[in-house]
């Protein structure tokens, strides 16, 4: 899959005021086409060449753990190349205490710069799919999202949870959020999994698609006590909580329980503070932009980044605790 990041170049000299001639470059890695993520970084972008100058643009990568893969192998100091990232909170925390399997003895040096919206996950099917349950995906034709995303890291896990091998599938397909929405409409998937913020607009879209062929999109509830659920909790305290989708959001037939968690915006732990002062001020003095172009993005606040400032696992980089320092977010 072609991989998606934003490259923004910062000037040091003009917007940090320090003698450096050298360049600072930011590669920002992002998700999906279908996905929030994307957008919401497409926007994080346009503010930033806007408002301070850094000229950015946008593409796509296969989001949570191959953008911290990015971070990791990517940043070269050196040469002032630093890689940030959306993610998971899950797939955050693995990558950078080094228990997922391609961080294991090195692992990610991330840093949160502030917390975004909460991610809900999404196993989208049809209404009269027959599918209610995680155990009801054996026998179907299910896609568990892109590889290396946070989406399948997660998926993965409650399937295990619960019992449901990959190979009890009819079909498993390893799909991200446009192409799995498209396999469904077009009769190629039973169900898939998608961890993004609601509406997820291609899920939005698909719903639309699917009305027009005489059908109804559907997310599968989870059970709060079913053993996926509660392996989650367990393995990542304090990450997940059981959320609520409500029905008017993709004009389901009802309310759809599920895992929702908070993404972060990180970077790594060697991007000087100065830079991650300027972008988290800059994202922040200029928040109304990205409430108006991005509907997730409304949960993007100061309040709610300082509700998770020391109770964190991965630090939070000390250029953004200035910065919400300085507005009395925290002491």
């Amino acid at each position: 899959m072609k991989r998606s990041w934003i490259v923004l170049t910062l000037l040091a000299a003009t917007l940090f005021g320090t003698a450096s001639a050298q360049p600072v470059q930011i590669v920002i890695g992002t998700g999906g086409t279908g996905g929030v993520y994307f957008y919401y970084g497409t926007q994080v972008a346009q503010m930033l060449s806007k408002y301070a100058g850094i000229s950015a643009t946008a593409i796509q990568t296969a989001a949570s753990i191959d953008n911290n893969l990015l971070l990791r192998d990517k940043t070269d100091p050196k040469r002032g190349v630093y890689y940030c990232e959306l993610s998971l909170p899950d797939s955050a925390l693995v990558a950078y205490n080094g228990t997922h399997e391609k961080f294991k003895g090195n692992p990610a040096p991330s840093r949160i710069l502030w917390v975004t919206y909460p991610n809900y996950l999404q196993i989208v099917t049809t209404a009269n799919s027959g599918i209610n349950s995680l155990a009801d995906l054996a026998g179907k034709r299910v896609s568990t999202g892109a590889p290396s995303s946070g989406t399948e890291y997660t998926a993965l896990l409650l399937l295990d949870a619960a019992g449901v091998k990959t190979d009890s599938f009819a079909k498993w397909s390893r799909l991200g959020a446009a192409e799995s929405a498209d396999g469904l409409a077009n009769g190629t998937l039973d169900a898939y999994f998608w961890s993004g913020g609601i509406p997820t607009g291609s899920i939005s879209e698909l719903a639309t698609t699917l009305q027009r062929k005489g059908k109804q999109v559907e997310l599968v509830s989870l059970d709060p006590n079913g053993e996926g659920v509660k392996t989650f909790m367990q393995r990542f305290p304090g990450l997940g909580v059981m959320g609520t989708i409500p029905a008017a959001t993709y004009n389901m037939r009802g309310d759809a329980q599920t895992l929702a968690f908070w993404n972060r915006f990180a970077c790594p732990a060697s991007l000087p503070d100065d830079v991650a002062y300027t972008i988290t001020k800059t994202v922040f003095e200029h928040i109304q932009d990205l409430h108006d172009a991005i509907k997730p993005s409304m949960d993007t606040t100061v309040a709610n980044t300082a509700k998770l400032i020391g109770k964190t696992t991965i630090p939070f980089h000390p250029g953004a605790l200035k910065y919400f320092k300085e507005v009395g977010a925290v002491q």
